[in-house]
């Protein structure tokens, strides 16, 4: 009797590390003190802005939307990709992808620039349990689909990133497909996730061991790779070998759940974030009506050491789980998972 008491009370005690650990490494017990540089210009109507990406140009910007309650409730709504001219306040929005008749539940987006007028554009696309990433020419304010791509490989993609033409990298955010594998991965941590790579011809893993592989995004002029571990509150540092390959370099520890990358004119990251993990799944669980949001900017200052500042914490009242944060210089766009709108907030000092 006395073997089995302690057992259980080794047990309990066990149980109760683990639910602190979960807690703590989740964010659960951060104070949201709410703060923001600038002030809010406008807030644009559009339902699960999740990811944008502005032209290398600053001309427009590109928004994937998807009503992603809607689809967890069992009444999907086709999503869409929207244009957005930079250059004209105040800002509209407007439908591109209303040509495209498949089913289409955007998620992380790509965007390279061919020459002068020619984009290209790549999409993480989900119905129900499959995947594929679609692929549209863009010119102008004219979107053109091209092809879509599938693979086993797919398990389950998150966000993407071209690196020319017919080569691109994406995140599997989860390695698990059945349901108590990707609550192992989520609450236990396990670092399961990859990145995968596309040389033209096939798909390839070049990086794994992550928790919850997040946003990726590529900086050509250092020639690195970033990738968000959100679950581990980390972006991890890739060298892009000739072949596709990554060798890794360093983690970021950015002390939140880093989602989305955006790489501003002079390197600097953007990143929207969920400052705690818990409250944004009893949010898209519909436990909650709001969950806080946080922008990070980081700048890299020397080898292994960045400067991480935040200009956004936000305790869910203005914007609820953000996942992106892009800037043009003078104002600073903040999409989310599953809020109706996104804010765009005008900076206080017009600089990257």
């Amino acid at each position: 009797m006395k073997k089995l008491i302690q057992f259980l009370t080794l047990l309990f005690v066990l149980f109760v590390a683990f639910v602190v650990y979960t807690l703590h490494s989740t964010g659960y017990f951060r104070t949201i003190a709410p703060y923001m540089q600038g002030e809010i210009a406008q807030q644009i109507d559009l339902v699960g802005a999740e990811d944008m990406t502005i032209s290398k140009d600053g001309n427009f910007m590109l928004i994937s939307s998807d009503d992603r309650a809607a689809t967890k409730k069992g009444r999907p709504k086709q999503g869409g990709i929207y244009w957005m001219d930079l250059k004209k306040e105040p800002f509209e929005v407007k439908l591109i992808s209303g040509d495209f008749k498949q089913e289409f539940h955007p998620h992380g987006i790509s965007l390279l620039q061919l020459d002068s007028t020619h984009y290209k554009l790549w999409v993480i696309n989900h119905v129900e349990d499959k995947h594929s990433i679609e692929v549209f020419s863009l010119e102008g304010d004219s979107l053109k689909y091209l092809e879509t791509l599938k693979d086993d490989k797919m398990v389950s993609p998150n966000d993407i990133v071209a690196v020319e033409e017919d080569r691109f990298y994406f995140t599997n955010d989860h390695f698990y497909k059945p349901m108590l594998g990707k609550l192992a991965e989520g609450y236990l941590g396990m670092a399961t996730a990859n990145v995968m790579y596309f040389n033209g011809k096939e798909f390839m893993e070049v990086a794994k061991g992550m928790a919850y592989a997040n946003g990726i995004n590529w900086d050509k002029n250092r020639d690195l790779l970033f990738v968000a571990s959100t679950r581990d509150f980390l972006v991890k540092v890739y060298e892009v070998e000739a072949d596709g390959n990554l060798i890794f370099v360093e983690n970021i520890n950015c002390n939140t759940g880093v989602d989305n990358i955006e790489i501003d004119t002079n390197g600097g990251l953007w990143i929207g974030a969920h400052p705690s993990l818990m409250a944004y799944t009893a949010y898209a669980n519909f436990e909650e009506n709001k969950a806080p949001s946080e922008v990070l900017k980081i700048t890299y200052a020397s080898k292994n050491k960045y400067i991480i500042e935040k200009p956004l914490l936000d305790d869910g009242l203005k914007s609820s789980g953000s996942s992106v944060a892009a800037t043009d210089g003078k104002f600073l766009f903040v999409g989310t998972v599953m809020d109706k709108h996104f804010l765009i907030i005008k900076r206080e000092n017009e600089k990257y």
